[in-house]
């Protein structure tokens, strides 16, 4: 019964994080292409600066946003799969294998689509990560306007693959998206986290410990040129799930705090900063072009490739079964929701192509946009179509047709 009461709490929590994503963006694009775009700017713009002593931090807001907030957003990806793997859905392997195959194939796919595209233009090659990340809030926010008509097992497996995406998401950041090492900077980011491991392993169950060495670490990270989110992915796995003597779950009482603050503010306001995309000046080769191209049929024909493909081979083999409750038709569209990009998308792109330094800043939002747009909208049709009125039930209970 707490499993259940966790995951309705976790669908209700995307579901409507998803929506809130769609009017986020929304409205940016609205005052970025009306007479208000000044006012947006100035406001991504604004200077932010904090200091304490020597050590000063100054960055325009936007960026305190992306390498701030958003290190509280992979905080909580990180509590997830943590918590996952111990405890949920990744605990047996027999549970990963079907969203595990279905996420590789949904980023190796896409990312070999965008390749293909701009293969002979070396600058446009650093956005080959963009198309391969699935959006879990928008995702889910989509497959939750159908309701009841699809079946939970089918849900749990997207839930699933999302977080597998969203890990092989972090892992590419790390290796491919890192800037100029400042040594002096990593080592101080590994004696904050040796000193989280001995927490960990001392029983220490208090939070204030963990945030207070978390802070230092995201600093320390921050001027390292490794991403500063990563630190957040890396408090996460050094915050205990398990205690002894009945004591709350610091993992879990971290992760409920933060799940609303993320899903609610955090994630909608990256997409507000992010998505104002300015359509002054676009034409049908705004469009075309190699790069939004190759991040729009990336993940809307790469990502369904990928995930369906993988998903079909898996179960056809034997090594998995299909989703109680779910056919064929309901796990294509839901390959195709896959494609919803957006906010990992819009992450990564900000580190492919970095505003004021590259040519294809803006192009990949083009690509980003249209391609999520295009598997929400196509995603949904097929789902519903496949779903029908009764799809959610058991077979032996529907009625007679």
């Amino acid at each position: 019964m707490a499993l259940r009461n966790h995951l309705t709490r976790f669908f209700q929590l995307e579901a409507a994080s998803g929506l809130l994503l769609i009017a986020a963006a929304v409205l940016a694009l609205i005052i970025n292409n009306s007479p208000l775009s000044w006012l947006y700017n100035a406001f991504l713009e604004t200077p932010v600066a904090t200091q304490f002593g020597a050590l000063v931090i100054a960055k325009p807001l936007l960026l305190w946003i992306n390498d701030g907030l958003m290190a509280l957003f992979f905080l909580l990806i990180g509590l997830e799969v943590k918590r996952e793997v111990l405890d949920g859905q990744l605990s047996k392997p027999s549970q990963i294998v079907l969203p595990g195959a279905a996420a590789i194939g949904g980023m190796v796919v896409p990312a070999l689509i965008y390749w293909l595209l701009n293969r002979d233009n070396p600058a446009a090659l650093s956005g080959w990560a963009i198309p391969m990340a699935t959006d879990i809030a928008f995702a889910l926010g989509v497959l939750a306007l159908l309701g009841k008509r699809v079946p939970v097992s089918l849900k749990l497996f997207l839930m699933t693959l999302a977080i597998i995406d969203d890990l092989g998401a972090i892992i590419v950041i790390a290796i491919f998206y890192s800037g100029a090492l400042s040594t002096t900077s990593l080592a101080l980011a590994a004696a904050c986290i040796v000193a989280l491991i001995a927490m960990n392993r001392l029983g220490v169950v208090r939070l204030a410990p963990y945030l207070i060495i978390g802070a230092v670490l995201w600093v320390c990270v921050l001027k390292s040129g490794v991403h500063a989110t990563l630190a957040g992915v890396t408090l996460a796995f050094c915050i205990p799930l398990r205690t002894q003597h009945g004591k709350r779950s610091p993992l879990l009482t971290l992760e409920h705090a933060l799940h609303p603050w993320v899903a609610y503010a955090i994630l909608p306001l990256f997409a507000f900063a992010n998505a104002g995309l300015s359509l002054t000046g676009v034409t049908a080769e705004s469009f075309t072009h190699h790069v939004p191209m190759g991040i729009a049929v990336g993940l809307l024909l790469g990502k369904t490739l990928g995930v369906f493909g993988l998903t079909w081979l898996a179960i056809k083999t034997g090594l998995a079964a299909l989703p109680q409750g779910a056919n064929w038709c309901q796990v294509l569209g839901v390959s195709i929701l896959c494609g919803i990009g957006f906010t990992m998308s819009l992450f990564v792109g900000s580190l492919a192509f970095v505003p004021g330094a590259s040519e294809y800043a803006g192009m990949d939002r083009m690509g980003i946009l249209t391609g999520s747009i295009l598997a929400a909208v196509i995603g949904y049709a097929v789902t519903a179509m496949a779903s029908g009125k009764h799809a959610g039930e058991p077979a032996h209970v529907r009625p007679a047709q």
